[in-house]
Formats: C-alpha cells, sequence, structure tokens
C-alpha cells in the first residue's frame, strides 16, 4: 500500500484508545528498527523527520528509504514533518511527497499562530496531506526546538476551540508538562492531566498530540554510562503517565530522544566489547536490534496499538 496520510489512523486510535507512535529517523538503521518492529506488532507507525534530519541526511534519501519500508512492510505508514517553522518548510516537505506536516507557529502570538497555521493547512489539503499545529509551547532543547522553562507555557483550553476552528489543522499538539529532550524533570514528573481533560472536552472527537514523551529508560542510560558515555540526571515520562494520557485521547506521541539514547548505547557496548570491530554492520547492526526490541515493547505496553494496523488501513 501506499503512503498514508495520519486521518484514517487518527480515528481508529481515538475510537479504539491507542496512540500511534511518531518516530523520528534520521538514518537507515533506525528506519529499520522502527519498521520492523512495527511489522511484527502489526502497528501503524508515523515516520517523521525533523528540519536538522533533512539537513543531516537529505530529503529525497529520507522520502526514498521510507517509500521502500511502506513497500517491505505493507504497513499503514504516514510521513511526517516533524517542528517545521514556516509555511516555507511545510510547503518543502509537501512538495517532496511528505503524507502529514507540523507546523509549529507556537512562538508567535495566538494571532498570528492561526494566521500561519491556517494558511499551511489551505496548502497542504489541496494535496490530501494532514496538517498538525502548536499550543502553548514546551521546554526543552532537541534538534531546531530551543525553548527555555522562562519561556515555556501550558496550553490554554479556553483557546482551543477556536484555534481549531479558524485553522482548519487535523491534529492539535498541546504543552501539559511535557519538555523535549532527555533532560525533562529535575524533581518528580508531573502532568497536567486536568489541562488535558479540558482540552478534549473542549474539542471532542478531535486528535491531541503529545510531544517531548519520551521515556528515558535508566537501563539504557546506565549502558550508555558504563560504556564510556556522559549522562546524568537525564529523566523522562514513565509509561504510567504516557499510558494515562493515551487513555484521555491522545492519538499521536512523538517519540525521538528514547530512540537516540537506546540506539548508541547498543553501540557503545559494541565498542567497549568489540574492540578489533571496524566494520559498520557490525556496531550499527548491534544498535538496530536493541532499538527495535524497545520499539516493540513501546508499541505494545505504552501506546497500545499493536494489532491494530488493519483499523488503519
Amino acid at each position: 500500500m501506499p503512503l498514508v496520510n495520519t486521518k484514517k489512523m487518527f480515528k481508529a486510535a481515538y475510537d479504539g484508545h491507542f496512540a500511534v507512535g511518531a518516530f523520528n529517523i534520521n538514518n537507515l538503521e533506525l528506519l529499520q528498527a522502527i519498521v520492523d518492529a512495527a511489522k511484527e506488532e502489526q502497528s501503524p507507525i508515523i515516520l517523521q523527520a525533523s528540519l536538522s534530519a533533512i539537513k543531516y541526511a537529505k530529503i529525497n534519501y529520507l522520502k526514498k528509504l521510507v517509500d521502500a519500508a511502506v513497500e517491505d512492510s505493507g504497513l499503514p505508514i504516514a510521513l511526517h514533518l516533524d517542528h517545521g517553522d514556516s509555511f516555507e518548510s511545510c510547503k518543502m516537505a509537501v512538495d517532496a511527497g511528505f503524507t502529514s506536516v507540523m507546523i509549529d507557529a507556537s512562538h508567535h502570538s495566538f494571532e498570528e499562530n492561526i494566521l500561519i497555521s491556517k494558511k499551511v493547512a489551505d496548502y497542504a489539503h489541496q494535496y490530501n496531506v494532514t496538517v498538525e499545529a502548536e499550543l502553548g509551547r514546551l521546554a526543552g532543547v532537541e534538534d531546531e526546538v530551543n525553548v527555555s522553562a522562562e519561556d515555556s507555557s501550558y496550553t490554554r483550553p479556553e483557546e482551543v476551540e477556536e484555534f481549531v476552528k479558524k485553522t482548519g489543522v487535523d491534529s492539535l499538539a498541546i504543552a501539559i508538562g511535557t519538555s523535549h529532550g532527555a533532560f525533562k524533570f529535575k524533581g518528580e514528573p508531573k502532568l497536567r492531566f486536568d489541562i488535558l481533560e479540558e482540552c478534549e472536552k473542549r474539542i471532542r472527537n478531535f486528535p491531541i498530540v503529545l510531544h517531548g514523551a519520551s521515556n528515558i529508560p535508566q537501563q539504557f542510560v546506565e549502558m550508555l554510562v558504563e560504556n564510556g558515555g556522559s549522562m546524568s540526571d537525564a529523566k523522562g515520562i514513565p509509561d504510567e503517565l504516557l499510558r494515562k494520557a493515551v487513555s484521555l485521547a491522545v492519538c499521536k506521541v512523538n517519540i525521538d530522544s528514547d530512540l537516540r539514547l537506546v540506539f548508541t548505547s547498543a553501540v557503545r557496548k559494541h565498542f567497549k566489547t568489540n574492540p578489533s570491530h571496524f566494520d559498520p554492520r557490525q556496531y550499527l547492526g548491534a544498535g538496530r536490534e536493541q532499538l527495535k526490541q524497545f520499539v516493540k515493547e513501546k508499541l505494545k505496553n505504552a501506546l497500545g496499538s499493536s494489532g491494530h494496523a488493519k483499523d488503519c488501513m
């Protein structure tokens, strides 16, 4: 089957009380690990590329890799632009064959955010491309996203209905206390489920997106450190909080930092235990296999999307 947009998979997720994992890709091995895991779990997935990933790997390379993944797996897969920062960047992705784009104009005023998001939606919908926008600002640092705690802000539920109606976007990323990167919390992880519940009441049956949702599993932090890495005080979103968010109308969950951590910890361990190896297929293969097993567990136990591929076709 060809690449799909997110419309059907989000309806299935909302009705079935699961979330679709949106996994950031940068190279072949990350993509293979994610897709192979989804194939074994028969789960729909979103493969997403940031502007930094596009700069690193080139947009045509990424598009062709994802086309190959669709052909090989037979899964419903959407190719999504993560954190497009302008109309021009979203247009670039639409024109390159992406089936979903995010316009992140959350750093602008509410009124300007509406105008920019609507412009993107009007253009993308001509090509059957779905559009995600963001209301509220997540703190953290990851790729082109760099928002201090002082500049972050929770989503205001009283604004979501007007925003969705005036922009015509297909899904909405909200800020409830998650953050980008691997260093999300200094104390106990907490999410504002009251904001999520109020947003859901105001925009019933509308897909809500959670960014900054990596778990930062401590066993992989320890593996990375034991094998020469440095990652002190890294802390993410516990899976039980993620499962609660999914039960409250979150249809898409973004995962990036976990992928980097899991993959790199396996590569570091491989180098330490196999100092004579210099073939990239050996150490990248170790990273790919460990990441595949991690993604399988995430799809099954945190997102609940295993077995739902057929519902999104």
